[in-house]
């Protein structure tokens, strides 16, 4: 492209315009690529290379009038270079296999010219098929043949658009154990030959529960994070939800999709409260609600008030569903005190029904604890220690402490802190543990 067609910049507004188009676009970009390539680890190795292309060019050159379509382009030009490099390396095998006296003339070949497989008509970012590129990317992405672990390094790296070193530092792990993720996840869907496309609807269903899982998954250690030295990274839940509103735009009459995002939008309304300026957590209890965002409110609403209007008649909620309404019930409340604590716990018997699990078991204690004061909360979590469902997990004597500070049993609460505090891997929360079980009386 001629410097006449781009802006002028700076090299840092370069860098930033990169970045920014990335995160926005890459989604599209990889799957675009992924359709004309027909193969899904290449694809993505090619946008990384106009990536790093754009990284050099456009601080030095200037921002393209259409910074993606350039990004495409340089993708595509480098997918007919491949061809082309496949296509003699076939010719020679074909050669040596002739001199051999083995035969073997070479089949199918490289697209001639500018053309490339599935480009036949000649338009590659056609935005009729723009909508299943990316929902097919997000299926691919999120395939059950991979781990979770590499469910997640590759959702966020090729449908949420961040570098390796962005999905490392979010989850507190070295940057080559992500590659090292996201090189066998890419083996892994070749050797399983899977597809690039949308599954069919018989298959839909079953696979959307992977790919809402890892967007889940995302959000959760975004907004409580399980180690390290913050107790929110709202950067990384922030991506979550937005990856849950573009899943929720391409599969418009799926209620489990409105459903999540619904939990998503209402939990980080929270976000604005949840820590100090420093960093520190302040539980719901102390939290200025006039700091939640009213519009994550709003919309966290209508995500649901959809996916009860899209839902199957008859079929009740689902888990997210669920989630969403406990969540709604403490965004509509004015405090802590006038939350509708019996409907949170109907709300938590239900979830525990629809998708058992000792976190449920927990949640709904602390709930019981304040709809029916904390022996009676306490009696569930004592039940979850009698039968070790929740071994080594810093929450549950975290809430033991705190019903058996309730209830006046001071030396017990500050044992139960003291062991939540060795349990908990995170330093904002032991920190909080910690300041908690020096404020029990003497």
């Amino acid at each position: 492209m001629a410097r006449g067609d781009r802006s002028a910049v700076t090299s840092s507004d370069g860098r930033r315009a990169v970045e920014a188009v990335w995160r926005i676009e890459s989604a599209r970009i990889v799957g675009a690529l992924a359709r004309y390539t027909g193969d899904f680890a290449l694809a993505e190795d090619l946008a990384q290379e106009a990536l790093a292309e754009a990284l050099v060019s456009w601080p030095r050159e200037g921002v393209p009038r259409n910074p993606s379509g350039w990004l495409l382009t340089v993708g595509r030009r480098r997918a007919i270079d491949t061809f082309r490099r496949r296509s003699a390396l076939d010719e020679r095998y074909a050669a040596l296999a002739h001199h051999l006296g083995e035969g073997g003339a070479t089949s199918g070949g490289p697209p001639s010219g500018d053309a490339g497989p599935g480009d036949e008509d000649g338009v590659l970012w056609d935005p009729d098929r723009v909508h299943d590129d990316v929902l097919a990317l997000m299926f691919v992405a999120c395939h059950p043949v991979l781990s979770p672990e590499a469910r997640v390094a590759l959702t966020l790296r090729v449908v949420g658009g961040l570098s390796s070193e962005e999905v490392a530092r979010a989850f507190l792990v070295p940057t080559a154990t992500v590659q090292a993720r996201i090189t066998r996840a890419k083996k892994t869907l070749a050797a399983a030959a899977v597809p690039f496309g949308v599954p069919p609807a018989v298959e839909r269903r079953e696979r959307l529960g992977s790919v809402l899982g890892v967007l889940y998954v995302i959000f959760t250690e975004g907004s409580t994070a399980t180690s390290g030295d913050e107790w929110l990274r709202p950067d990384l839940a922030h991506e979550a939800v937005r990856l849950a509103r573009v899943l929720a735009g391409l599969v418009p009459d799926e209620h489990e999709v409105h459903a999540l995002l619904a939990l998503l939008e209402l939990t980080a309304a929270r976000f604005p409260a949840r820590t100090t300026p420093d960093g520190d957590p302040v539980l719901l209890a102390d939290q200025d609600r006039r700091r939640w965002d009213r519009s994550a409110i709003r919309r966290g609403r209508a995500a649901l008030a959809r996916a009860d209007a899209v839902g199957p008649t008859g079929h009740g909620r689902g888990p997210y569903g669920l989630q969403a309404a406990i969540a709604e019930c403490h965004a509509v409340a004015p405090s802590v005190e006038e939350t509708d604590w019996d409907r949170v716990v109907l709300l938590y018997e239900a979830l525990g029904r629809v998708a058992p699990s000792p976190v449920v078991e927990l949640n709904r204690a602390a709930a019981v604890a304040m709809a029916h004061g904390p022996a009676a909360g306490l009696r569930i979590v004592d039940e979850l220690v009698a039968t070790d469902r929740l071994p080594r997990f810093h929450l549950v004597p975290s809430v033991r402490a705190e019903l058996l500070g309730r209830l006046g049993r001071v030396d017990e609460a500050r044992a139960e802190y003291a062991l939540a505090v060795r349990l908990c891997p995170n330093v904002r929360e032991r920190d909080l543990l910690e300041r908690k079980a020096a404020a029990l009386p003497a």
